[in-house]
């Protein structure tokens, strides 16, 4: 697995991101609007002693830099103010952006960090349909929706790479892909022993499923942004660069940001399409976050 980092990044910057891995990340929060004013619930955890510093960002998320308690235990995390959630899986409904009047579909929607978070931009209107293709995930999902007060969702136990079934068009689609999680190191060191590059052809074979599932199931003009927690090649442009050999009408989005590092239009001795430059990712080594990857894309009237 390693030998694959040093081909698409170099000998000296894996060494940089193996040793930015074995560090701990920074807990982070995400205020949950709908229910308080950020002002008022940074008073109330400063109060109880902890240290907030904002996210660049997010205007109401913040890095945790003291916490002399859980912050799961708290009064405040039980109603629903905040939700405990990296950086850089922040991203993904920002850059999505729902309006209220959308109809929107989260295609793997446990548990619901990202799904709550699409809920909150939308101010609670609008149609959030959110999937999930394991029923044991659902419990999670719906505690989380009743803790943030999310009324504008409806959940489906439904496999999303059959997305065809519900005959429903969408505004706006997030597929945050199920992955090998290659990125996640820093928060589960049993990562870098517990994936072998058969999972990775494995999950390169669903995401390209799901994919395929969800631009079908874009309106003209929708966006579907994909993203995973991987920082493989093989999961993310490879991914995208296969799905659009197929499907003609679709383009990859310039973010209005730039959160990460340019995505890759060669690696692996193979030429992609090169507006895979659009896309972005997230490393542990440079941006201090975990390994993520993000893709904006258009569909065309």
């Amino acid at each position: 697995m390693v030998e694959r980092y040093i081909e698409f990044l170099g000998l000296d910057e894996t060494i940089e991101l193996l040793n930015a891995n074995e560090r701990p990340l920074t807990p982070s929060i995400r205020v949950n609007t709908l229910k308080i004013e950020v002002k008022t619930i940074k008073k109330r955890l400063e109060n109880k002693g902890f240290a907030l510093e904002p996210i660049k960002w997010v205007e109401y998320g913040f890095n945790i830099s003291k916490y002399p308690f859980n912050l799961g235990a708290l009064h405040e995390y039980l109603q629903g103010f905040y939700y405990i959630q990296s950086v850089a899986t922040m991203l993904p409904a920002l850059i999505l952006n729902p309006h209220t009047n959308d109809v929107v579909i989260d295609m793997c929607a446990a548990p619901g960090g990202k799904a709550t978070h699409l809920a909150q931009i939308m101010n609670n209107q609008g149609k959030l349909i959110l999937l999930e293709r394991n029923e044991r995930r659902i419990p999670a999902l719906e505690v989380n929706l009743r803790r943030m007060g999310i009324t504008n969702s409806i959940v489906l136990n439904h496999d999303a790479t059959h997305l065809e079934k519900l005959n429903i068009k969408a505004d706006r689609i997030l597929l945050d892909a199920p992955c090998t999680g290659e990125g996640l190191i820093r928060q589960d060191k049993s990562r870098k022993k517990s994936k072998n590059i058969n999972d990775i052809k494995k999950m390169a074979s669903v995401q390209k499923k799901l994919l395929s599932a969800g631009l079908n199931a874009l309106k003209p003009e929708g966006h579907l942004l994909y993203c995973t927690c991987s920082i493989g090649p093989e999961e993310n442009e490879l991914v995208v660069d296969s799905v659009l050999k197929q499907i003609s009408n679709v383009s990859i989005i310039k973010l209005k940001n730039q959160y990460g590092v340019d995505g890759f239009s060669k690696v692996f001795g193979k030429t992609l399409k090169h507006k895979l430059k659009l896309s972005q990712r997230l490393y542990p080594h440079i941006h201090d976050t975990i390994g993520f990857y993000l893709c904006l894309l258009k569909k065309l009237s």
